[in-house]
């Protein structure tokens, strides 16, 4: 570490963050057979890639100094009350869901709900958000939520024309009164597959002259007008056209919802449903379809199934259906949601319930109403009415130049829509004092109490949100009590270690989790003027440079706001890239077979053909067969895709060789940034040879899980790349020669960026490098361990692995009936969470410890799958039953333990209490093992109306 100086902090970061005290990092070191951290990284890491010196990020911190540093720098910021809509509105986070939910580690630690045993408390508030949605929007089901509502309305246009038999076009209609971000999004998905894209009005299109497979309609209108679509739906349905509508969630508690005049997609932001404007997010999208499409819908669906004992369980429906999995023909490659968040909006819902919800939607359109009549007072002229929130204005040039400036006096933000029409969209923070400083502005001499109103009448008629759960919880107790039952539900990092290999769930720790809800990060629209975020560019500038550093690339963008976006975006920068040379017909994939499935998915959005590079009998790349298709597709060749160190969990020692085959024919590398976690201080993608590379800043750089999002995937890219990076219609970013956007936001989820700002400034370029060595030691460590229980597949050279590693089970289906689920279930009896299962290698378990985890956390996970064994071994030497076993029937509830038949051979004690420490803290599955496949056939994503509680 760092030489300590008389001025320096005495409490450092690095000893908080890792979890091995230095006497047990020596002790585990002896167990492996290595003197030293630094002897342990030269066996492990190739020697041809390592860094050649240290990376320059500056020294170790304490916590208080650096967070007083940034509350200096996040001080820059103004924060004004913004007007500016566009798909975000201000609104109050109820504070028993701050504290009890964004700000509780119970909740942000958790892991996506692929165990859904130990995940009944989110799927529950997942199944509440899905619900409110489909009541709100009047469809038939909804997923659990998507990144952002232009990443939604380029999913909507991706199944419509999937599942458009009827109509052979490739045109997609997208009105002019969608929100210009949308558009752009569209355009940018749109470009890389061939589809054309029209913008224009849509209700004047001509289909005869002009046939399109599907329009995008936006409701009310991105300047406020709510408009009857009715007739324009009718016309594009007897079109064989199919119609998606972007829309939003309060408007439709007052108006009809777009199910109900036969739209067939509907998505958009539930952002204020209680989550901060946080600069863009982040936040969860919606998306909502017929029950028809059930199949192509992207991203994730809760649904309804039973576990063992005929109880209801809840579990991710439709699981193996999900489009990332079909790889190459993958229509989307969502496998991040934004869960956080929308537990966060359903939970606004319950807590608010209809009623709630009605008198938030009457007040905040009463408001936008008087403001309306005292526009009209002062003789102004209304851009369009009706209108639910979002009131535009036309007046001459200079008049609006001169409301803009007085705004600006008080601090206001509104949206100039042209050189003479504002709009101002209100929410439901607005309070009467706020009205009266708008007409000001317009200057008006008087207050907004003056003003005789009349609102828009409801043309909503149907019930919503009928279910009990929406009516319960009215008073603050009852929910708080409501949301610590559904927390205590779940396994999260307060619980135990999360083994996860892949996914790296490292320590959240509290210091980089508390600037997100500072005002000066949270309360920021982000199409505010760029003088206002002052302390927001010198924040991303920062990182940026810092993420460039770690990764040895020149220029990094911070737009894409999960690791699927990443690659996304990192494949359409290749594909400019070769556009720019006059090699456009470069468009071919290589991407070896132990992949993510992202991997192919986000190729074929980019346009690209996959072609699949074998892995040897070691797990490596087997880099004959790629020379070989190198070659042959070398006049085509675009790129290669590659995880390093791979995702068997080794560092291959052929990297550099892989590099210069593909650039030897003409492509580029995409470096998968999955395993950064394996490389920081040690060695550096852009310095062994790749060109692009995505940062999973929810796996490295400690951006929690939120049960499955938020995510955040910067790329990374070497100089000849920089001018490629993703642009903004709104707010100027990435290069001259810029791709279209692939978030809504310029900046993606830009109020969680401080948390990895603040742990890279933390650590500093010494801590970083430790931190990934501990990382290397514990997985090392914990290999040693368990290799005379199960065999471990793949090492390096020197016998080593790398952060992460696989141990397999396949051989017990044979000799005792046990597969790798049954372990897996059985851990969550000991109080764990599996490693990751089947992936890469099907049949095994991949396990990654991080650097977070101390000694002996490590040891009792070990002892935990050590003690399994002998269970395993218990039925292939004949004193454990084949079938009724404490595997197969496990997880064991309280309620089966308690129960007054026992009809198992084993007793209750080595059912529950399996190992001493259970005894002194024991995690309860709330349900038993649960039927996947009674869930998938009897297919049930929402919660029922208060009708199936009537006898």
């Amino acid at each position: 570490m760092a030489e300590q100086h008389p001025f320096a902090p005495t409490d450092t970061f690095v000893h908080r963050h890792l979890g091995p005290r230095d006497a047990e990092i020596a002790t585990m070191l002896e167990a492996i057979g290595c003197d030293s951290l630094d002897a342990l990284a030269d066996s492990a890491v190739p020697s041809d890639i390592r860094l050649d010196g240290e990376l320059d990020l500056g020294a170790d911190r304490g916590e208080h100094e650096l967070l007083a540093e940034l509350a200096e720098m996040v001080g820059q910021n103004q924060v004004w009350r913004s007007y500016i809509g566009m798909g975000y509105a201000n609104c109050v986070v109820p504070p028993v869901i701050q504290r009890n939910i964004l700000e509780n580690p119970g909740w942000y630690t958790q892991y996506t709900p692929y165990q859904a045993e130990i995940s009944q408390g989110r799927l529950e508030t997942l199944l509440n958000y899905q619900t409110m949605i489909s009541d709100l929007t009047g469809m038939d089901l909804a997923n659990a939520s998507m990144l952002d509502e232009g990443t939604a309305a380029a999913e909507a246009m991706a199944l419509c024309l999937a599942v458009n038999r009827k109509n052979k076009s490739e045109t997609f209609l997208v009105s002019a009164d969608c929100h210009p971000q949308t558009i752009e999004i569209v355009r940018t998905r749109a470009a890389a597959v061939g589809i054309n894209i029209v913008v224009g009005d849509a209700e004047a299109h001509d289909f005869d002259a002009q046939p399109v497979f599907a329009a995008l309609l936006q409701y009310p209108t991105t300047d406020g007008r709510v408009r009857d679509y009715r007739g324009f739906v009718e016309k594009a349905h007897g079109r064989n056209t199919l119609v998606a509508v972007a829309t939003d969630l309060l408007a439709l508690v007052r108006l009809t919802p777009p199910g109900e005049w036969n739209a067939d997609v509907v998505i958009g932001n539930s952002q204020r449903f209680g989550v901060p404007f946080g600069y863009g997010g982040p936040h969860a999208a919606f998306f909502a379809t017929r029950d028809a499409y059930r199949r192509q819908l992207p991203g994730r669906i809760v649904g309804v199934s039973k576990d063992a004992h005929g109880m209801s369980a809840l579990r991710l429906a439709l699981q193996t259906r999900e489009q990332h999995i079909r790889r190459e023909k993958a229509t989307s490659n969502i496998c991040t949601a934004q869960v956080l968040l929308a537990i966060m909006a359903g939970a606004y819902g319950v807590y608010h319930g209809p009623d709630g919800l009605r008198a938030i939607a009457d007040r905040v359109h009463g408001l936008a109403a008087t403001l309306a009549a005292g526009l009209k007072k002062l003789g102004l002229d209304l851009g369009g009415e009706p209108f639910f929130d979002t009131v535009s204005v036309r007046l001459d040039a200079a008049k609006a130049d001169a409301v803009v400036a007085q705004c600006a006096q008080q601090e206001i933000n509104l949206r100039r829509l042209a050189p003479d029409a504002l709009a101002i969209a209100l929410d439901e923070t607005v309070t009467e004092k706020d009205l009266d400083d708008l007409l000001a502005a317009f200057g008006a001499d008087f207050r907004a109490a003056d003003v005789a109103t009349m609102g828009l009448a409801a043309t909503r008629t149907s019930e919503f949100m009928t279910h009990e759960v929406f009516h319960k919880y009215r008073s603050e107790h009852e929910m708080l009590r409501y949301l610590h039952r559904l927390q205590v539900k779940d396994l999260s990092l307060t619980t135990s270690m999360i083994p996860l290999g892949s996914c790296t769930m490292k320590l959240n720790a509290t210091s980089e989790m508390l600037p997100i809800t500072w005002p000066e990060i949270a309360g920021i629209h982000p199409f505010v003027p760029a003088e206002q975020v002052k302390g927001y560019a010198a924040l991303t500038k920062s990182l940026e440079n810092q993420l460039s550093e770690i990764t040895g690339f020149a220029a990094t963008s911070l737009q894409p706001n999960a690791g699927s976006q990443g690659e996304y975006a990192g494949m359409l920068v290749i594909r400019a890239y070769h556009e720019s040379r006059g090699e456009g017909d470069r468009n071919v994939c290589l991407i070896p077979m132990s992949a993510h499935g992202t991997n192919p998915a986000s190729a074929v959005m980019a346009g690209m053909k996959v072609v699949a590079i074998k892995c040897d009998e070691a797990g490596n790349i087997d880099i004959g067969d790629l020379k070989e298709k190198s070659a042959k597709h070398a006049d085509a060749l675009a790129s290669i895709m590659v995880t390093y160190p791979s995702t068997h969990g080794v560092f291959e020692t052929g990297i550099r060789e892989i590099c210069s085959v593909v650039h030897r024919h003409g492509g580029q590398v995409y470096l998968d940034g999955a395993n950064l976690n394996a490389q920081c201080g040690l060695c550096r993608p852009g310095d062994y040879g790749a060109d692009v590379c995505h940062i999973n800043l929810h796996k490295t750089f400690c951006i929690p899980h939120g049960g499955g999002g938020p995510g955040m995937g910067p790329i990374a890219v070497a100089e000849h790349l920089a001018p490629f990076l993703p642009g903004h219609p709104i707010v100027k970013t990435g290069g001259d020669k810029a791709i279209g956007p692939v978030s809504a936001a310029p900046w993606g989820s830009a109020s969680i960026l401080p948390i990895s700002w603040v742990y890279i400034s933390l650590l500093g370029g010494p801590g970083l490098k430790k931190a990934t060595q501990v990382a290397i030691l514990n997985a090392n460590y914990m290999a040693k361990r368990l290799e005379e229980h199960y065999p471990v597949l793949y090492r390096g050279p020197n016998g080593r692995v790398a952060h992460e590693f696989i141990i397999d089970m396949r051989q017990f289906k044979a000799t005792s009936g046990i597969e790798v689920v049954d372990i897996a279930k059985r851990l969550m009896d000991y109080g764990f969470h599996a490693p990751t299962i089947s992936f890469p290698v099907a049949g095994t378990l991949m396990v990654e410890p991080t650097e977070s985890e101390s000694q002996a956390e490590l040891d009792r996970l070990c002892d935990a799958l050590a003690q399994i064994r002998g269970e395993i071994r218990d039925i292939e030497e004949g004193r454990a039953d084949r079938e009724n076993n404490l595997l197969k029937n496990a997880p064991h509830t309280a309620h089966a333990i308690a129960a007054s038949e026992w009809n198992h051979p084993y007793s209750r004690e080595e059912a529950a209490f399996p190992a001493e420490w259970t005894r002194h803290h024991k995690y309860w599955t709330p349900v038993g093992r649960i039927d996947d496949v009674y869930g998938d056939r009897n297919l049930i994503c929402s919660c029922d109306g208060m009708d199936a509680y009537d006898e």
